[in-house]
Protein backbone atom coordinates (compact mmCIF):
# COMPACT_ATOMS: atom_id res chain seq x y z
CA UNK A 1 0.00 0.00 0.00
CA UNK A 2 1.44 3.77 -1.04
CA UNK A 3 2.37 5.53 2.21
CA UNK A 4 0.62 8.77 2.99
CA UNK A 5 3.73 11.18 2.81
CA UNK A 6 7.16 11.43 2.53
CA UNK A 7 9.59 13.45 4.55
CA UNK A 8 12.23 15.73 2.24
CA UNK A 9 15.68 16.54 3.70
CA UNK A 10 16.44 19.37 1.48
CA UNK A 11 16.42 23.13 1.47
CA UNK A 12 16.68 23.29 -2.25
CA UNK A 13 13.39 24.70 -3.65
CA UNK A 14 14.22 22.75 -6.79
CA UNK A 15 14.05 19.69 -5.47
CA UNK A 16 10.78 20.28 -4.01
CA UNK A 17 9.13 21.09 -7.52
CA UNK A 18 10.35 17.85 -9.28
CA UNK A 19 8.92 15.81 -6.01
CA UNK A 20 5.89 18.05 -6.59
CA UNK A 21 6.16 16.44 -10.50
CA UNK A 22 6.40 13.04 -9.41
CA UNK A 23 3.08 13.75 -7.59
CA UNK A 24 4.30 12.57 -3.91
CA UNK A 25 2.88 14.29 -1.47
CA UNK A 26 5.78 15.49 1.55
CA UNK A 27 6.25 17.47 4.29
CA UNK A 28 10.54 19.20 4.80
CA UNK A 29 12.76 17.72 7.26
CA UNK A 30 14.63 20.78 7.49
CA UNK A 31 18.04 20.95 9.97
CA UNK A 32 17.57 23.78 13.25
CA UNK A 33 19.48 26.43 13.55
CA UNK A 34 21.78 24.46 15.51
CA UNK A 35 22.77 21.64 13.45
CA UNK A 36 26.31 22.24 11.54
CA UNK A 37 24.68 21.11 8.07
CA UNK A 38 27.88 22.80 6.03
CA UNK A 39 30.12 21.09 7.48
CA UNK A 40 29.26 17.70 6.30
CA UNK A 41 29.50 18.89 2.73
CA UNK A 42 33.61 19.73 3.03
CA UNK A 43 35.02 17.27 0.97
CA UNK A 44 37.96 14.60 2.22
CA UNK A 45 41.76 14.80 1.09
CA UNK A 46 42.39 13.12 -1.99
CA UNK A 47 37.94 12.24 -2.04
CA UNK A 48 36.72 11.40 -5.41
CA UNK A 49 33.78 12.91 -6.68
CA UNK A 50 31.09 9.14 -6.60
CA UNK A 51 32.25 9.30 -3.01
CA UNK A 52 31.86 12.71 -2.34
CA UNK A 53 28.62 12.44 -3.31
CA UNK A 54 27.70 9.52 -2.00
CA UNK A 55 29.33 10.19 1.15
CA UNK A 56 27.50 13.42 2.02
CA UNK A 57 23.92 12.06 1.15
CA UNK A 58 24.44 9.66 3.60
CA UNK A 59 25.35 11.93 6.26
CA UNK A 60 22.65 14.13 5.29
CA UNK A 61 20.06 11.02 5.72
CA UNK A 62 21.80 10.32 8.81
CA UNK A 63 20.92 13.44 10.17
CA UNK A 64 17.48 13.84 8.84
CA UNK A 65 16.61 10.36 10.75
CA UNK A 66 18.14 11.28 13.92
CA UNK A 67 16.46 15.25 13.20
CA UNK A 68 12.75 13.02 12.68
CA UNK A 69 13.04 11.12 16.15
CA UNK A 70 14.31 14.45 17.93
CA UNK A 71 11.01 15.92 17.20
CA UNK A 72 8.85 13.32 18.10
CA UNK A 73 7.68 13.47 14.22
CA UNK A 74 5.47 10.73 12.89
CA UNK A 75 7.40 7.75 11.02
CA UNK A 76 7.39 8.09 7.38
CA UNK A 77 9.95 7.72 4.26
CA UNK A 78 12.40 10.33 4.55
CA UNK A 79 14.78 11.45 1.20
CA UNK A 80 17.95 13.24 0.69
CA UNK A 81 19.58 13.91 -2.61
CA UNK A 82 23.35 16.02 -2.72
CA UNK A 83 24.80 17.43 -5.99
CA UNK A 84 27.85 17.79 -6.94
CA UNK A 85 30.19 18.72 -10.16
CA UNK A 86 33.30 17.49 -11.43
CA UNK A 87 35.74 18.28 -13.47
CA UNK A 88 38.26 14.96 -13.72
CA UNK A 89 39.04 14.40 -9.78
CA UNK A 90 38.08 18.04 -9.25
CA UNK A 91 35.08 18.92 -7.08
CA UNK A 92 33.26 22.22 -7.59
CA UNK A 93 30.63 22.44 -4.56
CA UNK A 94 28.94 25.72 -3.72
CA UNK A 95 30.92 28.77 -4.69
CA UNK A 96 31.88 30.75 -1.50
CA UNK A 97 32.11 34.13 -2.59
CA UNK A 98 31.23 36.16 -6.38
CA UNK A 99 34.73 35.93 -7.22
CA UNK A 100 34.95 32.10 -6.41
CA UNK A 101 31.93 31.84 -8.87
CA UNK A 102 33.83 33.70 -11.93
CA UNK A 103 36.51 31.20 -11.07
CA UNK A 104 34.15 27.78 -11.27
CA UNK A 105 32.42 28.80 -14.35
CA UNK A 106 35.97 30.10 -16.33
CA UNK A 107 37.35 26.65 -15.70
CA UNK A 108 34.30 25.00 -17.31
CA UNK A 109 34.37 27.07 -19.87
CA UNK A 110 34.70 24.98 -23.07
CA UNK A 111 34.75 21.98 -21.40
CA UNK A 112 32.73 18.70 -20.28
CA UNK A 113 32.00 18.30 -16.63
CA UNK A 114 30.03 15.60 -15.19
CA UNK A 115 27.03 16.30 -12.57
CA UNK A 116 26.67 13.71 -9.84
CA UNK A 117 23.15 13.28 -7.87
CA UNK A 118 23.29 10.48 -5.43
CA UNK A 119 19.63 10.07 -3.41
CA UNK A 120 18.86 8.21 -0.36
CA UNK A 121 15.49 6.79 0.85
CA UNK A 122 15.07 5.63 4.22
CA UNK A 123 11.64 3.80 4.31
CA UNK A 124 11.02 1.40 7.38
CA UNK A 125 14.33 0.67 8.79
CA UNK A 126 15.80 0.00 4.82
CA UNK A 127 18.25 2.45 3.18
CA UNK A 128 17.66 2.96 -0.40
CA UNK A 129 20.59 4.58 -2.81
CA UNK A 130 21.03 5.29 -6.39
CA UNK A 131 23.39 7.41 -8.34
CA UNK A 132 23.00 9.52 -11.74
CA UNK A 133 25.59 11.09 -13.40
CA UNK A 134 25.29 13.02 -16.23
CA UNK A 135 28.03 15.40 -19.14
CA UNK A 136 27.78 18.24 -19.66
CA UNK A 137 29.63 20.80 -22.26
CA UNK A 138 29.66 24.61 -21.87
CA UNK A 139 30.55 26.50 -24.91
CA UNK A 140 32.90 28.98 -24.57
CA UNK A 141 32.12 31.94 -22.37
CA UNK A 142 33.68 35.21 -22.16
CA UNK A 143 34.78 37.14 -19.20
CA UNK A 144 31.60 39.73 -19.84
CA UNK A 145 28.98 36.72 -19.97
CA UNK A 146 30.70 34.83 -17.21
CA UNK A 147 30.59 38.32 -15.01
CA UNK A 148 27.11 39.04 -16.22
CA UNK A 149 25.49 35.56 -14.80
CA UNK A 150 27.98 36.05 -11.81
CA UNK A 151 26.03 39.39 -11.22
CA UNK A 152 22.56 37.90 -11.26
CA UNK A 153 22.92 35.98 -8.12
CA UNK A 154 22.26 32.83 -9.60
CA UNK A 155 25.09 30.79 -9.51
CA UNK A 156 25.39 30.88 -5.20
CA UNK A 157 24.55 28.01 -3.63
CA UNK A 158 24.71 25.58 -5.97
CA UNK A 159 27.31 23.40 -6.86
CA UNK A 160 29.69 24.13 -9.76
CA UNK A 161 28.09 27.93 -9.58
CA UNK A 162 25.17 26.76 -12.24
CA UNK A 163 21.60 26.46 -11.94
CA UNK A 164 20.87 24.02 -15.43
CA UNK A 165 17.13 25.71 -15.64
CA UNK A 166 18.23 29.70 -15.71
CA UNK A 167 20.34 31.89 -18.65
CA UNK A 168 23.63 29.66 -18.46
CA UNK A 169 21.37 26.92 -20.49
CA UNK A 170 22.39 29.17 -23.80
CA UNK A 171 26.10 28.07 -23.21
CA UNK A 172 25.36 24.36 -22.54
CA UNK A 173 26.38 22.81 -25.96
CA UNK A 174 25.68 19.57 -25.10
CA UNK A 175 24.01 17.33 -22.29
CA UNK A 176 24.06 13.38 -22.36
CA UNK A 177 22.34 12.11 -19.22
CA UNK A 178 19.27 13.24 -16.75
CA UNK A 179 18.48 17.23 -16.65
CA UNK A 180 15.90 16.51 -13.88
CA UNK A 181 19.31 15.21 -11.91
CA UNK A 182 21.15 18.05 -13.22
CA UNK A 183 18.82 20.50 -11.31
CA UNK A 184 19.34 18.15 -8.40
CA UNK A 185 16.37 15.37 -8.23
CA UNK A 186 16.96 12.71 -10.73
CA UNK A 187 13.20 11.57 -11.28
CA UNK A 188 14.45 8.34 -13.22
CA UNK A 189 15.93 7.43 -10.31
CA UNK A 190 13.90 8.50 -7.53
CA UNK A 191 10.82 7.10 -9.08
CA UNK A 192 12.49 3.69 -8.66
CA UNK A 193 13.29 4.37 -5.08
CA UNK A 194 10.11 5.31 -4.12
CA UNK A 195 8.76 2.43 -6.04
CA UNK A 196 10.73 0.47 -3.95
CA UNK A 197 9.45 1.52 -0.81
CA UNK A 198 5.98 1.45 -1.84
CA UNK A 199 5.56 5.05 -1.93
CA UNK A 200 4.84 5.11 -5.56
CA UNK A 201 3.01 2.52 -7.71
Amino acid sequence: MAKNFIYLASQSPRRRQLLEQLGVPHELLLPGPKEDAESIEAVLPGEAPTAYVERVTGLKLDAAVARRVARGLPDAPILCSDTTVALGRTIYGKPGSAQDAVRMLAELSGREHRVLTAVALQAEGKRLTALSVSRVRFAAMTDAQISAYVASGEPMGKAGAYGIQGPVAQYVENLNGSYTGIMGLPLYETARLLRAAGVLR
